[in-house]
């Protein structure tokens, strides 16, 4: 069992930034794909970011260019780097490990 846990997340005014951090257990991490998902209210959840244990990413259209995506082997984690964040980027964001284990979330709420 992988476990995973999201922080970061929080109130941020229009065209500011933040960053999430997504830690997962196990020791198969360095392989894990990693991924980055959001749900904002009466949506479905979609895909933010993706990240392969080789270093790939991916992103959704609506946040290339201002988001990145990156992992630190050694500390189990990876991150999301949200820069000029819009209204619509509010969400629960959610971090996926291995394709399989979900964290709990992370509110984002970009508003003035």
């Amino acid at each position: 069992q992988v476990q995973v846990v999201e922080s970061g997340g929080g109130l941020v005014q229009p065209g500011g930034s933040l960053r999430l951090s997504c830690a997962a257990s196990g020791s198969g991490f360095s392989i894990y794909r990693m991924a980055w998902y959001r749900q904002a209210p009466e949506k479905q959840r979609e895909l933010v970011a993706s990240i392969t244990g080789g270093s790939s990413t991916n992103y959704a259209d609506s946040v290339k260019g201002r988001f990145t995506i990156s992992r630190d082997n050694a500390k189990n984690t990876v991150y999301l780097q949200m820069n000029s964040l819009k209204p619509e980027d509010t969400a629960v964001y959610y971090c996926k490990a291995n394709y399989v284990y979900w964290g709990q979330g992370t509110q984002v709420t970009v508003s003035s």
